[in-house]
């Protein structure tokens, strides 16, 4: 969670609040919002947790931002919260917020800049894994991995819609950018 943190100060510098989109429902939030909260308080910005667990609640927690004045949202890396990333857009644009997802989906789809892992290794190593458990092979006996890489995806198309600037420094570490 600081990488997020760390590119939503540098795209909005100006910001003294960010905001985590959290589902409460999901038993990861506690450390995400924990996680979070550490990245702001390096870089001298509040946080402020929203809990979405319903489509209703992802439209309260956006309407509360103007009363925030939030510099921009973090998206929990949560699978309701990626299932509702069109309407998560749509509210990011409507509100004129800038939003960071871990998912690069968010991106394709029309929202500002993702950064997280790559999930296509991920993926081919759970089939590879899965092929190797049905040949008998133990789960305890295959090792655990960690994701290595992570990719930065930014929308200029969007940055552009409420007249952000994305800085030439977040362009030059960009691994994908979609004008």
């Amino acid at each position: 969670m600081p990488k997020p943190v760390e590119l939503l100060t540098e795209l909005a510098p100006q910001a003294s609040v960010i905001v985590v989109l959290v589902n409460p429902n999901n038993a990861n939030a506690v450390g995400v919002v924990r996680n979070t909260q550490e990245a702001a308080r390096a870089k001298g910005v509040r946080l402020v947790v929203l809990n979405a667990g319903t489509e209703r609640e992802i439209d309260t927690a956006f309407a509360s931002l103007v009363e925030l004045t939030a510099g921009g949202v973090v998206v929990d890396p949560d699978g309701f919260l990626n299932s509702r990333r069109s309407q998560i857009v749509a509210l990011a644009a409507r509100y004129a917020v800038p939003v960071i997802s871990p998912h690069p989906q968010y991106v394709t789809a029309g929202g500002l800049m993702s950064y997280g892992i790559d999930d296509d290794p991920i993926d081919r190593q759970a089939g590879i894994y899965a092929g190797r458990i049905l040949k008998g092979e133990k789960p305890a006996d295959l090792p655990v991995q960690q994701p290595t890489t992570f990719e930065l995806v930014v929308n200029l198309k969007t940055a552009n819609a409420p007249g952000l600037t994305v800085p030439p420094s977040i362009l030059a570490r960009a691994d994908e950018v979609i004008e």
